[in-house]
């Protein structure tokens, strides 16, 4: 059975991937990125591919959602899957259903903080990045893409429809919420969360290993993971298409403080936007 990593692009998805890598995939904890391919990206071009499964049709790819996690669930063991797809029903065809999902992990992260943090990942401006998290449209994905992982077509929607539609796997008992600002600040306590979760997912009882849970914590920083790309590079970042060159994936990570970066309008913008969703989580 699948369980679902989800969360809008950069908001903690891919630290929250190195902490569970490193726990349920490596003898001793220590991370490498190696590590995070066993928790694949959904839709994932080669997922549908390996079906028959045109990636190029648009329709044909939602329409066979459910097929290609059947598929998944055939090999009858815990499956993470990342994603960054808000929760959709396009035609009658939903991005997933509770025969193929044990449970959600939802990430999020202060708006303020994802907008600045696009800009750079994406290499476009703050309003542009503005622009696409308040558009209810808005998808990721590059057909002609190098990545499997990027050629198919995601449904981002907006942050707050991102984030609102998880939500109704609540009233089932089957959502946990995680917020990035508590990876980076209680970093033990918010991995024992995670951990605790899963396990009752699977209906076991959850004895930490320590030393493992040690070792994850210790090489799970973002000073280790920067370090690490800068030295190994880092097959999610992305390039400058004029000047050639890799954006660098850990960039400012806790060190990106919106109260230094945005002008007053585009804050404004955004608390406006998202003020419903900014104070149930707290952001204000």
């Amino acid at each position: 059975m699948i369980i679902w990593l989800a969360s809008y692009p950069k908001s903690g998805n891919t630290l929250v991937r190195a902490l569970l890598s490193s726990y349920f995939f490596s003898k001793d904890g220590i991370f490498n990125f190696k590590l995070i391919k066993y928790i694949k990206q959904f839709p994932n071009a080669g997922l549908f591919e390996n079906l028959g499964i045109n990636i190029e049709n648009d329709k044909e790819v939602v329409k066979n959602y459910i097929k290609v996690q059947e598929s998944i669930n055939q090999k009858n063991s815990i499956q993470f899957l990342k994603t960054h797809s808000y929760l959709f029903n396009i035609d009658n065809n939903p991005f997933t259903d509770l025969n193929n999902t044990l449970g959600a992990i939802y990430i999020v992260r202060d708006p303020r903080n994802v907008v600045t943090s696009n800009a750079h990942h994406y290499n476009i401006s703050i309003e542009e990045s503005l622009l696409r998290m308040t558009s209810s449209v808005h998808y990721g994905g590059d057909i002609k893409s190098k990545h499997e992982a990027d050629r198919a077509k995601v449904y981002l929607g907006s942050w707050s429809s991102n984030f609102n539609s998880w939500k109704s796997f609540e009233s089932v008992g089957k959502y946990l919420l995680i917020k990035y600002e508590e990876l980076i600040s209680n970093r033990e306590e918010t991995l024992l969360k995670i951990l605790k979760y899963i396990h009752k997912l699977k209906k076991i009882n959850f004895v930490p290993d320590n030393k493992k849970l040690k070792n994850v914590l210790e090489s799970t920083t973002f000073e280790k993971m920067k370090s690490e790309e800068e030295k190994e590079g880092f097959s999610e970042s992305r390039t400058n298409l004029k000047t050639n060159e890799k954006i660098p994936f850990f960039n400012l990570g806790p060190k990106n403080k919106w109260q230094n970066i945005l002008e007053p309008k585009i804050i404004k913008k955004i608390e406006n936007s998202f003020s419903v969703e900014m104070k149930e989580l707290g952001y204000l």
